[in-house]
């Protein structure tokens, strides 16, 4: 059972910044973030596989960077530019498929989920 443990969230104003981190105990091929807004259905923000491989909603594209200690099994989301539409629950997830379908994310192939941390920006 691997074990995953986000960081980072927080309250910003719009155009701000924050960094997301997710730690997980053990390694996988695939780790991602998903955002749950209130009233929303879960959406997929960002992939990293292991070759590195990233994979962005186009609403993020720009603004997100998704990276990988390999190392240390511990993911990052770095968020610049922040919107007031970006408010939502992040949640870390791992497994062995990205669920990259298309332009989309799908939680396919996700085993393990963090808790999720809270994501606030204020216009």
């Amino acid at each position: 059972q691997v074990q995953l443990t986000e960081s980072g969230g927080g309250s910003v104003q719009a155009g701000g910044s924050l960094t997301l981190t997710c730690a997980a105990s053990e390694y996988t091929d695939c780790m991602g973030w998903f955002r749950q807004a209130p009233g929303k259905e879960r959406e997929g923000v960002a992939t990293i596989d292991r070759d590195g491989s990233t994979s962005y909603v186009d609403t993020v594209k720009g603004r997100f960077t998704i990276s990988k200690d390999n190392a240390k099994n511990i993911m990052y989301l770095q968020m610049n530019s922040l919107k007031p539409e970006d408010t939502a629950m992040y949640y870390c997830a791992a497994g062995p498929g990205c669920g990259v379908v298309g332009d989309r994310i799908y939680d396919i192939g996700y085993n393990y989920w963090g808790q999720g941390t809270q994501v606030t920006v204020s216009s």
